[in-house]
Formats: structure tokens, sequence, C-alpha cells
């Protein structure tokens, strides 16, 4: 397979941003993608970071803002842990697409998940306020330089008591597996040409630690994990 220069970050139009992408391929596409998310742990690994405010509400009712939610199976993964442990949670996921928007609240409806989808542009419009956490996975690495700071201060300004983000972190090994991965678990078109451009525009543990800096993250963890991501968990002091 063809190397590709993944030193700097590199971003291409995807084809899930294309409002005009046919809804047949959008919804293979956002099937394909919670397979994705399934084998790389995403819901495991927000449900973590979020243990010391679950242990800290002591049994209090949260409430989750979850920021480009797609075809909603990360928030409504979340709603299934919460229910399993008995805990008691209000979880609303937002997209700026309505197609995905309707996907996910039809995936809601069909497993009774008391979990709300909006419509929301997370970038030119302001977060709502009010929740306990705001999560978020697989969108930074969609936006260009401006519009991820415009982004991550929103939702430092948004005032959660904690923020977590998911990520691909950008390398070789990242972009061989994005070549090869998604082939072999989903049949779309969509996904696996967004796969490797995806990767190319991820930032980089370090790049992020420094974005997460600048934008007031101030004392972000930020931790690699399989396979080639990277979380970021930030607390309210």
């Amino acid at each position: 397979m063809r190397s590709v220069d993944v030193s700097v970050r590199r971003r291409r139009p995807e084809a899930m941003d294309d409002p005009e992408l046919d809804i047949v391929r959008h919804d293979h596409a956002l099937h394909g993608l919670a397979r994705i998310n399934v084998l790389s742990g995403t819901v495991g690994a927000l449900w973590g970071a979020l243990a010391p405010l679950r242990e800290a509400s002591r049994g209090a009712k949260l409430r989750i803002l979850d920021v480009a939610s797609g075809g909603g199976d990360v928030p409504l993964g979340l709603w299934r842990r919460f229910r399993r442990a008995g805990a008691d949670v209000e979880i609303v996921g937002t997209d700026v697409s309505a197609a995905a928007v309707a996907f996910a609240a039809n995936r809601a409806q069909a497993l009774g998940a008391s979990v709300e989808f909006r419509q929301l542009d997370a970038v030119d419009c302001e977060l709502p306020t009010g929740f306990d956490a705001i999560t978020c996975s697989l969108f930074l690495h969609h936006l260009d330089g401006g519009d991820a700071e415009r982004f991550l201060t929103k939702l430092r300004a948004a005032s959660p008591q904690t923020i977590v983000i998911d990520d691909l972190d950008r390398s070789r090994r990242g972009h061989f597996l994005a070549r090869v991965i998604p082939r072999l678990i989903s049949r779309s078109d969509v996904v696996h040409v967004d796969a490797t451009r995806s990767v190319e525009g991820a930032f980089t543990v370090d790049e992020m630690r420094a974005l997460a800096t600048r934008c007031g993250l101030v004392g972000a963890r930020i931790v690699r994990r399989f396979p080639c991501r990277w979380s970021l968990t930030w607390s309210a002091p």
C-alpha cells in the first residue's frame, strides 16, 4: 500500500460532511461508523472517563450533552451503561445533520431509550448550558484549526463540570488501520473513503494538548488508547 505522509495535519472534505449526500448512503455509513465505534471501545472510554463525576454525584441525576452524535450509537451506549448501573441520567445528543438526528431518534425510539436528539451546529451556534458533562467523539478531526479552537472554547463556556473528547491520533499506523479495518466490517463506500481522510485530518496528542491549553482547558488529561486514538478529560477547577 502507498505510504502517506502524516507528519503534518491535512484536512480534506469528507463525504459525510456533504449535506447533499444520498440518504441511503448516509444511513449505510452511520451503521458502518457504529461498528467502528464498537470495535474501538468508544462508549467504554467515555464511560470510564465519566467515573469520577458519577462517583461525585452521589446518586443525583446527571445531565449529559453529547455533541456531534452522528447516528446516536455513542449516547445510546452511554444510556445503556447508566441504566445497567441503576444511575439516573438525562442525555441529549446533537448533530448538525437533520438526517443524522432523524436516524438517531429512530434508533432511540426502537430501543425505548430516553435519549433526546436535537439539530445543532456546534461550531456556529452557542452550546446549551446546564449540563454536568459534555462528551464528543470523532468530531474534532472534521474541523479546521480555527473552527476547532472556536468549538473547544464553546465547550468550556458552556460551564460543564466535565468535558470528555475522544478522537483519532494521526499516525502512520492509524492510517494503515484506516485503510484496512473499515473494509472488513463495512460495505459503505463513504466509510471506506472517509476513514483515511479522517486520520489525515486528526490531531496528534501533542497538538491536542497545546490546542486545549489555548482554549482554556488547562490541566486537561490526554491519554492514548487502542486503536490509535486519544481521550481528553477535563474537569472544572
